[in-house]
């Protein structure tokens, strides 16, 4: 049914096309999802000790001004996480700054933080209740003179309305917002973060938001200043800015970040070198090409705990979880397991 539908949505720019998505969530147009997983025993979960339905998250990037979250929820989503917010208002990139590529079943954005700024989304959640897990994901403003100060702001301001906070370090599209990968510069912004915690007595989690496109080292240094910083999750990864080898679609060279099914295996031999290295200390959630019951399976294996996906829903529709749901299931029950938890790290990837 969607297939007949997306072909008009793709004659729309991109971007014209995701702010109509957003404004039919908004409004309540939201499609009967029909869901027979719902409450199967087979997904239940819990993240940072509250109970999920499922472990099936719509990562940062969708609903960056907290403006369709309880929307997203009726769509069965497990969990939802809103941004990136940065302290002030600003624009992003210069149009066009949003590509899909639709042979690679992928997107390429180069969009740049474009945000209404955090006082406005602070009203916006304040009076609109969530109804479910709330992740907000942070950032600092493009033209900022102390980021660490960006992101102190983001963290207080959003600690008591949130269910964790996501620092993003690894945006392609905000220049050298990457150099948080260097462990150093990583451990100083986790210990300022940390010690307002304290000041704060605020129980929030943190979780940090990495790059697909680091090397071994990296991942090993950053491992470590995670631990050392008490931090409780980790998702893998963002979007990639350097995987183009094998894209048919013309636009495949625009700069900016690539999503989708190119970079869902650089994501999952991620996933597996850092659960390799963690053993479970920290929760993992894996991100990139994932569409489908079988490519939520593959990051389940290598080790992941949840999944999150945007990509993947504007190539398969607003069912999308109900289409994981259902072909997950077919593969958990081949398996004679009674929760997919019991998966979780079982195949090791090279």
């Amino acid at each position: 049914m969607f297939s007949n539908l997306r072909s008009l949505i793709f004659k729309l720019d991109p971007e014209t096309a995701h702010n109509l998505a957003i404004k039919s969530l908004k409004f309540n147009f939201v499609p009967n999802v029909l869901d027979v997983d719902k409450n199967n025993p087979l997904f239940k979960t819990k993240l940072f000790n509250k109970d999920l339905e499922n472990p099936i998250g719509m990562a940062a990037g969708f609903d960056k001004n907290a403006e369709v979250y309880n929307s997203l929820f009726k769509l069965g989503f497990g969990f939802v996480e809103v941004g990136t917010i940065t302290p002030l208002k600003q624009y992003g990139n210069p149009k066009p700054r949003v590509f899909r590529l639709v042979e690679d079943e992928a997107l390429i954005n180069r969009l740049g933080f474009n945000n209404l700024g955090s006082k406005n989304v602070v009203d916006r959640i304040k009076s609109n209740k969530q109804t479910g897990l709330l992740g907000i994901n942070i950032g600092p403003n493009k033209d900022s003179n102390n980021r660490f100060e960006d992101y102190l702001h983001c963290f207080k301001t959003f600690q008591g309305l949130a269910d964790y906070i996501t620092i993003n370090i690894s945006s392609p599209n905000t220049e050298d917002l990457r150099s948080f990968h260097n462990e150093l510069k990583l451990d100083e912004l986790l210990k300022i973060i940390n010690m307002e915690k304290k000041i704060l007595n605020s129980l929030i989690p943190i979780v940090v938001k990495v790059s697909p496109d680091i090397n071994d080292q990296d991942i090993n240094k950053i491992s470590d200043v995670l631990l050392d910083n008490n931090i409780e999750a980790v998702i893998i990864s963002n979007t990639s800015d350097s995987t183009r080898d094998g894209l048919s679609n013309i636009l495949k060279h625009q700069k900016g970040g690539l999503s989708g099914k190119p970079i869902e295996e650089k994501s999952t031999k991620l996933i597996s070198k850092f659960y390799n290295i963690l053993k479970g200390r920290i929760k993992i959630i894996g991100v990139g090409g994932v569409d489908s019951g079988k490519s939520a399976y593959k990051k389940f294996l290598v080790g992941a705990d949840y999944v999150q996906l945007y990509t993947g829903m504007v190539y398969r529709g607003p069912n999308i979880v109900g289409i994981i749901k259902k072909e997950l299931r077919e593969l958990l029950l081949k398996d004679g397991v009674k929760n997919y938890t019991e998966i979780i790290g079982k195949k090791r990837e090279s």
